[in-house]
């Protein structure tokens, strides 16, 4: 399993606009991309739960630090 990592420090408005945005587009995609292809299941419901929670939080303009990790895992996808 490969595991990457980037983390992006928030200690100003331009920065926290950033997160903002960064946070809308994954929400915004996650929910689109799981319209069409689980529209209903537990799993996205949960999944679009959770980045609701996280793009709610960073209306708020206040430090903080975004750190986004993707894990590869060593086999394919389930079809």
């Amino acid at each position: 399993m490969s595991r990457y990592e980037a983390s992006f420090e928030i200690d100003s408005k331009t920065d926290s606009y950033a997160a903002q945005r960064i946070l809308e587009k994954v929400y915004d995609t996650i929910r689109e991309e799981s319209r069409s292809v689980r529209e209903g299941t537990d799993d996205a419901t949960v999944l679009l739960q959770e980045f609701k929670t996280l793009r709610d939080a960073a209306k708020h303009s206040t430090a903080g630090e975004l750190t986004i990790t993707y894990e590869q895992y060593d086999r394919e996808f389930d079809d």
